[in-house]
């Protein structure tokens, strides 16, 4: 019996849940997305035009980016969820555990967390409880940061078919709308795939550099670097 770690090879969702947390950027990701203009799905720099591509999709996040689309029919009753969740996990979530079409994060991972890794089928339900999970907080994450919509629970219902979609593309896609939306000038909070857009920035974008914080003169040693300060000299300006 092969483990968690071969399953999420299996599925394409290995390299992205070992990312991590990444820390959250503000200053940077509100610069981006001054630049960003929905007209050409572009980063217009006083450099040139840059753009997010699935070439940095699959170094960054190591996800498929050829296969089939990412899409499912959208339901929105709860009936269809619960019957959704027995047919995969064997319980369903109560509606308090459940917020309009979403299921609640906290509930997947008390259901990871209990499950007993004993044969095929119960490692195959804990690695469709991280999948979404992930999909939850790092891929299409809502501003909520709560829930994950459970529309993608059936696109997970064949389990050697989750590695055949094109999980890349779509998550490229939503952080083109996600920037598109977050552009105008009333919204006043981003969703989505912020870690893919700031990996993106760290990599190509060879501007950014670490800014180090104030020294005292008086004292001797090296100069401590905030690792999570960054300048950007003329870029934004």
């Amino acid at each position: 019996m092969i483990g968690v770690e071969e399953h999420l090879r299996l599925t394409g969702f290995y390299h992205v849940s070992q990312i991590g947390v990444v820390q959250y950027q503000k200053t940077l990701i509100n610069a981006l997305i001054e630049r960003w203009h929905p007209d050409t799905h572009t980063f217009h720099l006083p450099i040139g035009e840059c753009v997010v591509i699935l070439e940095d999709v699959a170094i960054i996040r190591g996800l498929p980016t050829d296969g089939l689309p990412v899409t499912w029919m959208t339901m929105s009753s709860f009936e269809t969820l619960e019957a959704e969740c027995l047919l995969q996990f064997g319980v369903a979530p109560r509606k308090s555990y459940c917020i309009g079409s979403c299921i609640k994060l906290t509930w997947l991972r008390d259901l990871k967390e209990n499950l007993q890794l004993t044969d095929e089928n119960s490692i195959q339900k804990y690695v469709k409880c991280h999948i979404m999970l992930l999909i939850g907080i790092i891929l299409f994450g809502d501003k909520s940061r709560a829930g994950v919509h459970w529309k993608f629970l059936p696109l997970l219902r064949d389990f050697g078919s989750i590695g055949q979609y094109s999980w890349g593309s779509a998550c490229l896609a939503h952080l083109y709308r996600t920037l598109c939306r977050t552009s105008r000038f009333d919204c006043k909070k981003i969703d989505g795939p912020l870690t893919l857009m700031l990996g993106w920035a760290w990599i190509r974008l060879p501007y950014l550099s670490l800014l180090p914080r104030e020294s005292d003169p008086n004292r001797s040693g090296p100069v401590r670097v905030n690792l999570f300060t960054y300048h950007a000299f003329e870029l934004f300006k």
